[in-house]
């Protein structure tokens, strides 16, 4: 059995593969990151499609790893016969997503086999198979897919699978490409492999050197950074959150969600890291999807969207999976998108002054849409409402979404301080939100902190903690050395804590989130905490933390949402956008100025 940290993610930034470490590909969506899946054995067996590409006999492989500041991937197998070499890529597309698999010999003679099961689908409908123009297409309803070799190589059908079995000796090179189009178009125009590999890694190298952090561990934010770029969507900018679906928050339990979307909780956080490390463009991109995904009525505004901003992303479970190591159900879409959070209004807010303040080009619409999410904001902050990690148990008056209310208030008036020609009657504005500010303010210390345990609380009323809340002073609602602050720092610290890490709240014997079962810790939490660490002068205590999870990184250097430090494993989808946009925000508070040297 397989555990999730077992996998490699490679991807053209409209979809992407996961790789196992018995090189077979086992997760693969076409032509989209949320379009169905025509290799769902990460979520069933073998014949829910997979890809496997692997020395005859061989089981796992020996050495792996990503080409340097590349999304290439090398896999290596050494047998009793020699040393094979497979190179897994997804180049940046032109027109079609096309998959490329290079087996390479390096010593002696190794025997290979490729045996390629495609169920499109989610793993539920059987293609059919014929030859033509030097390819297997497989064909069901709309979609289309065409195997090649290059040279060609003896290849059957059998077992409702495609197969190929080949020698390699030192310096031969075998290379399959596996192409998606619509079945009802023509083959789109062939591609070499051989020139896709040199090209995305001179594209890939590229990109990597626009990062300007140097300080350490830069290998990590590199790999971080490059993880973000894989889970963009190109043609639009947004980013998901993870590329697969139902990966459960609990071996065998039910906490199985659909990550394959755009979450605007994440989009101040992706800023910051995309900007700070350099990456301008990708940061106006993302801009740009925001604004185009959260226009209309605020009223309607939603958690996530789909990658070109779509809103509708109806749940349904898929019953002929039986999810990983047995997690069921397997869900498509997220019921979530439905919810009430009103901490997003705040995190759009600051996004977009985030985005002023680093000097992305203007926008003639942004300071209109500004005013309406304010306006609308205010007449219903009041609420309860299902907070940050999506609940599923009733709404309650999170603090951390009070707080990003007050976040909403706070920046709408420190832009209209600092641009007093904005259009409209600022100083009647000014006046209003400052007052709307500190009523928001006052709500928050009255209602969400608990003097006798000297620390904020999860929602009004209750003893229960929330990692969230390690945000409080990242966001600027009070200063690092508050009192408040550095006793709800210590409590989730001590509370939420499981070996060194952090969980987001305890659902153990609580009704907060409606569901059976718990989870693991948290990994963006984590990250928060060393954050917090830092802030509160502990820098030392940060970097200890920091270095911790970064050893919790599979051995290619991707992290999940969570991890089990019982088990010690990886859990959740994967990889997790959140994680690494945590790992790259926390490096650069820790490090930034440093060098690495």
């Amino acid at each position: 059995m397989h555990r999730i940290e077992d996998y490699a993610l490679i991807g053209d930034e409209q979809t992407a593969a996961l790789v196992g470490a018995d090189g077979s590909v086992d997760w693969l969506c076409l032509p989209r990151f949320d379009s169905g899946a025509c290799f769902a054995r990460l979520l069933g067996d073998e014949d829910n499609g997979h890809w496997r590409i692997a020395p005859v006999g061989a089981e796992r492989y020996t050495r792996r790893a990503y080409r340097r500041d590349t999304l290439v991937l090398d896999t290596e197998w050494e047998t009793d016969e020699g040393l094979v070499r497979v190179t897994d890529l997804m180049p940046q597309r032109d027109r079609a997503p096309d998959l490329v698999r290079i087996v390479e010999g390096v010593r002696g003679e190794v025997t290979v086999r490729s045996t390629l099961r495609l169920r499109f689908d989610y793993g539920s409908v059987v293609p059919w198979v014929r030859r033509a123009d030097g390819h297997r297409v497989a064909v069901a309803g709309p979609d289309s897919a065409w195997l090649r070799s290059v040279p060609e190589v003896p290849t059957w059908g059998e077992d409702l699978g495609t197969h190929s079995e080949f020698t390699v000796a030192p310096g031969q090179r075998v290379a399959f490409v596996l192409t998606w189009h619509p079945s009802h178009k023509p083959r789109p125009p062939l591609v070499d492999p051989y020139s896709s590999l040199r090209h995305s890694i001179a594209d890939w190298r590229a990109w990597a050197s626009r990062c300007r952090y140097h300080g350490p561990y830069r290998d990590a934010v590199v790999r971080s950074l490059i993880t973000l770029k894989a889970l963009t969507y190109s043609p639009t900018g947004g980013i998901v959150a993870a590329p697969t679906t139902s990966l459960p928050e609990e071996p065998g339990g039910v906490r199985n969600w659909d990550y394959r979307f755009c979450w605007l909780r994440d989009s101040t956080l992706t800023l910051s890291a995309l900007l700070a490390a350099g990456y301008q463009d990708e940061a106006e991109a993302w801009r740009n999807w925001l604004l185009r995904a959260v226009a209309g009525d605020p009223a309607d505004l939603q958690i996530m969207y789909g990658v070109a901003g779509e809103r509708r992303l109806p749940e349904t479970e898929l019953p002929w999976l039986p999810g990983f190591d047995g997690a069921a159900p397997v869900r498509v879409g997220n019921d979530a998108v439905n919810q009430l959070q009103l901490d997003v209004y705040g995190e759009v807010v600051d996004s977009l002054a985030l985005a002023r303040r680093s000097g992305l080009s203007p926008h003639p619409d942004v300071w209109a849409l500004q005013r309406v999410l304010l306006d609308f904001l205010r007449s219903v902050w009041r609420q309860p409402d299902e907070g940050l990690w999506e609940v599923r148990g009733g709404r309650r008056h999170f603090v951390h979404s009070k707080v990003m209310v007050w976040v909403a208030a706070d920046r709408a008036v420190r832009l209209l301080e600092e641009n007093p020609d904005l259009e409209g009657d600022v100083e009647s504005d000014l006046e209003d939100w400052r007052a709307w500010r500190d009523e928001v303010h006052r709500d928050v210390c009255e209602k969400g902190y608990d003097p006798e345990r000297n620390t904020f609380t999860q929602s009004y009323g209750s003893r229960e903690l929330d990692a969230a809340l390690l945000l409080i002073p990242r966001v600027g609602f009070l200063p690092p050395d508050d009192p408040r602050v550095l006793g709800t720092v210590d409590a989730i610290h001590t509370e939420l804590g499981q070996d060194g890490l952090v969980r987001r709240y305890t659902p153990a014997g609580t009704d907060v989130d409606g569901l059976p079962g718990v989870e693991g810790t948290f990994l963006v939490c984590s990250f928060w905490l060393a954050d917090a660490l830092h802030m509160t002068g502990r820098t030392a205590q940060a970097r200890e933390l920091f270095e911790r999870l970064l050893g919790l990184a599979n051995d290619v250097g991707l992290l999940a949402e969570e991890y089990d430090p019982v088990g010690e494993r990886l859990l959740g989808n994967f990889p997790q956008a959140f994680s690494h946009i945590g790992l790259v925000n926390t490096a650069l508070a820790l490090f930034a100025g440093e060098d690495a040297g």
